[in-house]
């Protein structure tokens, strides 16, 4: 039988980027900060309020992960829209991204973690897989903790763009280097032939 979670989805008190490392630490898989949080510490200032906090694990240590972790309580979204138990030990199904954490005695949601797929030395950008890239790519080391690279993290906030999705691009687009907006740019156009508002000519 599944066990469902008490605490309601929008009762949040996120970790801190320390408390989050210190977690981490000793972590024998990849791991990196994502979200808002790490387009915050490429831009090097207060972009906005933030609900939560993102990690990003590749899927195929996700076991590695909820070994790590066992002293929390970790929930997966599935299907979307529900949360269930993960215990020390599941393969989570691939139809699971996204991972909910509570350290344990906790009240309130602490955490989110992303499953990132990869292939080989490569990771993937699952909606569309023939967007790639190197793995030793995928993150950046900013003020001491591993964090997404701007560029990948605005693709995955391309979709169903939210308005802190926008406030975020705006505020690190003119950032980014010119290889990586050069990236982005070629990301957007193969992920949307019609067009997409982000592509800037």
């Amino acid at each position: 039988m599944h066990r469902f979670p008490s605490i309601p989805f929008d009762a949040w008190t996120p970790l801190a980027t320390d408390e989050l490392a210190a977690a981490f630490e000793g972590a024998r898989f990849f791991w990196c900060l994502a979200g808002g949080h790490a387009l915050e510490r490429f831009v090097g200032t207060p972009i906005r309020h933030h609900g939560d906090i993102d990690v990003s694990v590749l899927r195929r240590d996700q076991l590695a992960l909820r070994a790590h972790l066992v002293d929390w309580d970790l929930y997966a979204a599935d299907p979307p829209g529900q949360l269930r138990f993960w215990p020390v030990g599941e393969q989570l199904p691939d139809t699971v991204h996204d991972v909910w954490g509570v350290r344990r005695g906790h009240v309130e949601w602490e955490l989110q973690i992303m499953l990132q797929e990869a292939e080989a030395q490569h990771w993937v950008y699952r909606r569309e897989p023939a967007i790639r890239g190197p793995l030793d790519e995928l993150a950046t080391m900013l003020d001491g903790i591993p964090c997404l690279r701007p560029e990948i993290q605005l693709l995955y906030k391309s979709k169903d763009i939210r308005p802190k999705d926008q406030v975020d691009f705006e505020r690190c687009f003119p950032a980014l280097g010119s290889a990586a907006k050069s990236k982005l740019a070629g990301w957007l156009a193969r992920a949307y032939p019609a067009g997409h508002a982000w592509i800037v000519e």
